[in-house]
């Protein structure tokens, strides 16, 4: 049982029901659980969603890239649902299953391609040290481009946004599926 109450379309005022069909008629064709959590501020929903829909689909990492720094965020949260939503997205795009048991085990994984531990140590650098040193920065930067550097960052602060969300929510996997993450 969440926390908050995750609103009907027939329950959603005007607002509400705007955001919620503005979400569904753009790329992800649904709206996900944070944003139905959301919708009790139909304005932070709007704005929220919109950046959401830009670090997922239109970023210039490729989704490989962008659906590791996903997991490493929900695992970092222990986000269930954030895992169990981008597990199968992450498959989907490359990611091996023994790169993403790594993650979920909270274990060093090894790497077969160098922008994607780039990636992993840039974001646990971020989220443990809450700063990234200089000869990981440089090698981010040659690797995903200045640009590829800044949505990383965002990326992460929005995944970390819809973690916080989940779990403060106590939003959980849908559907009754088993839960993934150890605490």
């Amino acid at each position: 049982m969440t926390r908050i109450r995750m609103l009907t379309q027939a329950e959603m005022t005007d607002d509400q029901r705007r955001v919620y069909e503005a979400t569904v008629a753009g790329r992800r064709g649904r709206a996900p659980a944070p944003v139905i959590a959301w919708l009790e501020s139909p304005e932070f929903a709007d704005r929220a969603q919109k950046l959401g829909e830009f670090v997922r689909y239109q970023s210039a990492l490729p989704p490989r890239l962008s659906e590791l720094a996903i997991l490493v965020i929900a695992r970092y949260w222990t986000a269930q649902y954030e895992w169990f939503a981008h597990k199968q997205e992450a498959l989907k795009a490359g990611l091996g299953p023994a790169l993403i048991d790594d993650v979920a085990r909270r274990r060093q994984p090894h790497f077969e391609n160098g922008d994607e531990r780039l990636v992993y140590e840039f974001s646990m650098s971020l989220i443990e040290n809450h700063s990234v040193h200089d000869d990981l920065y440089r090698a981010t930067v040659d690797a995903l481009g200045e640009r590829g550097v800044v949505e990383l960052v965002g990326l992460l602060g929005y995944y970390t946004l819809i973690s916080m969300t989940l779990n403060t929510f106590e939003i959980g996997v849908p559907n009754g599926a088993p839960a993934e993450l150890e605490p």
